[in-house]
């Protein structure tokens, strides 16, 4: 008999545990879960940060409205009042703000660009490592399974094979033992009992080989490619965690950068509330309204035990006039302010005026107007500030004067720069036409012409207000006495010294109220006739210019006329049509002949065209 290997020894397979496998993977998943809770506090942080950033702004957008609203604007009243030292201050600490704000604006640029920009750059660049580390550990893990399930297939099929040759050596001892089975039988099934064993034995050996294989790669999952790969994982989530704090740190910084700053705008607000002086505010305020009155003189004693005639009654406010005319009563319109200081004279026939006449005298009292100046219209009060106190007046004409000057001084400056342009063009044609500049050259000479006329007259009254100039007008001041003398010399109505308006209307209303008129005698002399100047050549009209401005005449293109003063540099030539009409005109729009011998002889200027 044949004998075969014991079944029992076919069993003797390594156990191997069925567990391992998902125990990883278990693991894998709670670190894929942690990992994604990091990317998620990383971009609640980054969230934070930019909310930061949108409230420093809007922060810095509403201090910079704040001292925007609180600016003076241009050209207005409120301009005027930042000369005060505490007013000032204000505007320091507006200006201050407005910085304060930019260091909030400078908070919110850093903690975009070094936080919010860089984070989350930093968290699409953790999401790829981390999606790389994972599908590593996947892609092992799938591995390691399928090694797995090889080594289960392989440890089957042996199992089968070791039943299937035990089964087949059963039925061969059997047979051998049967008499009555033929020899071919046990022999058949002897052959087929050495066929099972040799396939059992052949399944042991590849389950064998199998199960070294695995434990060969099980050993490199769980020694070598999941540590790895946990130790990548591990590594990521270090620097996730650094890089926060890095943040918070940054966060802290940019805050602390701004600090010194931000000192030194409150230490500018601290010097500018230091800055402030009372005492130069308060001289400054009496610069500015001062009157420049002198107070009224002391109230004369009116002795009432002399017989004396009363000239008004002490129980009336009332103003009887020897002469018969009525004075406007308590209470009626008055063209201007009613003066609350009077310069008195003391003079013999004042100090016998009763109290209660010079009281009615004073309040009836009106500023003396200048029947010769010119109002303006609308309702603002004289150009020549009458209305105003001689101080106050004063500082109004110097201001006038500064502005026509700073005026005069931008018109010439544009005057050079087109002479300029105009010689940069006859030296080189092909750059612009040199006559296209002689319009506006024209202008320009007008307007200063006209500017000098104005700082001319200005000047006059403030010369006048100063005492440079004798006064144009002698009137004395109104007294009790001296007023009733001149009065009773006769009086005209101011209406017909005074120059009106272009289209008749004053502003100021007309009373029954007389006013001293102007003695014509330095005024009327400025109007007096002057003898016609000698012509000194002929000239041809370029172009055509109309004259509108007072002292300008009106010429047509072509038209020749006298000359009779050069131009002096102002941009300006004097020139006559006949004997009633001269005047002047742009020296650019006419073509100047001068005659050195001539005379004052007006010769035919048909014949000198010709």
């Amino acid at each position: 008999m044949v004998s075969l290997p014991q079944p029992s020894l076919l069993h003797s397979a390594v156990t191997v545990p069925c567990l391992c496998c998902r125990k990883g993977k278990d693991q894998f998943d709670n670190l894929e879960k942690h990992t994604q809770w990091g990317i998620d506090v990383l971009e609640k942080y980054i969230k934070f940060v930019k909310e930061r950033t949108e409230i420093e702004l809007s922060y810095a957008k509403q201090l910079r409205n704040l001292s925007k609203k609180y600016q003076p604007k241009k050209n207005s009243k409120e301009e005027e009042e930042y000369r005060y030292t505490s007013t000032r201050a204000f505007l320091a600490t507006l200006n201050e703000m407005n910085d304060y704000a930019g260091q909030h604006e400078v908070i919110s640029e850093n903690m975009t660009s070094l936080i919010t920009a860089e984070l989350t750059r930093y968290v699409q660049e953790l999401k790829q490592e981390r999606k790389s580390h994972f599908h590593d550990g996947r892609k092992a893990q799938q591995h390691i399974e399928t090694c797995w399930k090889q080594l289960e297939a392989s440890k089957r099929r042996f199992e089968r094979d070791c039943k299937e040759a035990d089964r087949a050596q059963q039925y061969f001892e059997k047979m051998d033992a049967d008499i009555n089975v033929t020899k071919a039988d046990v022999e058949k099934a002897r052959q087929q009992a050495q066929l099972r064993h040799q396939m059992a034995e052949d399944s042991k050996a590849e389950y064998s080989s199998t199960l070294q294989k695995f434990n060969s790669e099980q050993h490199e999952h769980y020694y070598t490619h999941i540590p790895n790969i946990f130790q990548k994982i591990q590594e990521m989530e270090e620097r996730r965690i650094v890089r926060i704090g890095e943040s918070m740190k940054t966060f802290a910084e940019v805050d602390r950068q701004v600090i010194p700053i931000i000192g030194k705008c409150l230490d500018e607000i601290t010097k500018a509330a230091e800055s402030v002086d009372h005492k130069n505010d308060s001289q400054m305020v009496i610069e500015a309204f001062k009157s420049g009155f002198e107070p009224p003189g002391d109230v004369d004693f009116e002795d009432f035990t002399q017989p004396m005639k009363r000239t008004v009654s002490e129980s009336s406010l009332s103003n009887s006039r020897g002469d018969g005319k009525s004075e406007p009563k308590f209470g009626s319109k008055s063209k201007g302010k009613l003066w609350p200081f009077i310069k008195k004279n003391k003079s013999p026939k004042q100090q016998k005026e009763p109290l209660s006449h010079r009281f009615n005298e004073f309040m009836t009292s009106k500023p003396k107007i200048h029947c010769f100046r010119s109002l303006k219209r609308g309702g603002a009060g004289p150009e020549d500030f009458s209305n105003l106190p001689p101080e106050q007046r004063r500082k109004k004409l110097q201001q006038k004067v500064d502005e026509l000057n700073r005026d005069i001084q931008k018109e010439m400056d544009s005057r050079d720069a087109l002479t300029k342009m105009k010689d940069v063009y006859i030296k080189n044609p092909q750059m612009g036409d040199a006559a296209s500049v002689d319009h506006r050259l024209a202008e320009l000479g007008q307007n200063i012409e006209k500017l000098r006329l104005e700082v001319q007259k200005f000047e006059g009254w403030l010369a006048e207000v100063e005492g440079r100039l004798p006064a144009r007008s002698e009137q004395p001041r109104r007294q009790s006495g001296v007023y009733e003398a001149q009065n009773a010399s006769g009086v005209n109505s101011c209406a017909q010294d005074r120059e009106s308006s272009p289209d008749g209307s004053y502003t100021e209303e007309q009373s029954q109220e007389t006013e001293m008129k102007v003695p014509a005698t330095d005024f009327d002399d400025e109007f007096d006739d002057e003898e016609p100047l000698p012509t000194i050549g002929t000239c041809k009209a370029l172009y055509t210019f109309e004259g509108q401005n007072e002292g300008t005449i009106s010429v047509a293109e072509g038209e020749m006329l006298y000359v009779i003063e050069e131009d002096k540099g102002d941009g300006w030539t004097r020139i006559r049509r006949n004997e009633d009409e001269e005047g002047y005109v742009p020296t650019s729009y006419v073509e100047v002949y001068l005659d050195k011998n001539a005379k004052d002889v007006h010769k035919p200027l048909q014949k000198i065209s010709e």
